[in-house]
């Protein structure tokens, strides 16, 4: 299988400090892969040698099937980038802003003011193009800076953190805007360290700390690789004892705890077992008005992870 990104042992030494220890991470083409750690995992330094800013150490890196290099004007072209917490001047217009960068890209002049009216509506700005940077939000500023890196129509953009600083509505419209992108056959790698975000758009999640890759793998492969209970929290209307009853009978239940009209079912399998548990309420007469699964999730597991790495130290 070809890969759209592919490490091999891959290290970033600064003196004493090994910023990326041996990192062997692989993405698949057409993929919206996450690429997760806590702050100082190595992330952001990672991305840095994939798109030729940083040398590293040692190890190797292959983009898009050609061997990293610095500086490499032609590779670039085919990878959109935005860094973490861009900044652009803010006595530009948003839609001149793209243009500089279009030239620089040596783009033709009709074709990037296409693509420009292009991009400017997909990120949702359309009618503020010509407003001051400075003015923006920082959710603009975000969807702009996404904007610059989809110009050259990029194989594979890299999005360093584009959730940071942003309150819930700006979260929820990034998110939406990287689902918009990958559905025009990019691949998307998006670094992060909030993993909920993360989990509500990816498809594969590579997790690392301390430079090191935990795991990577798909997001449901990744989520049957850590043991441990897992329960699952529902709010009833009609609450019964028969539906307590049925769900008891099932299989994989381990034990039931009842607070109110909350029921905590403990399990004894890591399956998606949802679905089984929803038809077994409502058949029984209850009336589901939530439900949530702990154990289960990115946090859960990166904690696990996280955990098992300091154990083996």
């Amino acid at each position: 299988m070809d890969y759209t990104i592919e490490t091999q042992d891959l290290t970033k030494q600064y003196g004493n400090l090994v910023a990326v220890n041996k990192l062997n991470i692989k993405v698949q083409h057409n993929t919206i892969h996450g690429f997760l750690g806590p702050n100082g995992a190595g992330k952001s330094t990672t991305i840095k040698i994939l798109i030729g800013l940083l040398k590293a150490t040692s190890g190797s890196a292959t983009v898009l099937g050609k061997k990293v290099q610095l500086d490499d004007a032609d590779s670039r072209l085919r990878i959109g980038y935005m860094p973490e917490l861009p900044r652009f001047p803010k006595h530009l217009k948003g839609a001149e802003l793209l243009d500089i960068y279009g030239r620089m890209y040596g783009m033709n002049p009709v074709e990037l003011k296409e693509q420009i009216s292009k991009l400017i509506e997909l990120v949702g700005l359309k009618g503020r193009e010509n407003d001051l940077i400075g003015k923006y939000s920082k959710g603009m500023q975000q969807r702009i800076g996404i904007a610059q890196a989809l110009l050259t129509n990029p194989e594979l953009v890299i999005l360093d953190e584009p959730s940071m600083g942003l309150d819930p509505v700006g979260m929820v419209e990034v998110r939406e805007l990287i689902k918009a992108i990958s559905k025009d056959g990019m691949t998307v790698l998006v670094s992060s360290h909030l993993l909920f975000e993360v989990e509500q758009i990816c498809s594969h999640v590579t997790i690392i700390n301390r430079g090191q890759a935990l795991v990577s793998d798909t997001l449901e492969n990744v989520s049957h690789k850590i043991s441990g209970p897992v329960s699952i929290q529902v709010e009833i209307v009609n609450l019964n004892q028969k539906v307590i009853s049925s769900l008891k009978e099932l299989p994989f239940v381990k034990e039931i705890t009842q607070k109110n009209a909350t029921l905590n079912i403990n399990l004894n399998t890591r399956e998606e077992v949802r679905e089984k548990i929803s038809q077994t309420i409502t058949s029984s007469g209850g009336i589901i008005v939530s439900m949530s699964m702990k154990g289960h999730g990115l946090e859960d597991i990166f904690l696990e992870l996280i955990k098992s790495q300091g154990a083996k130290k």
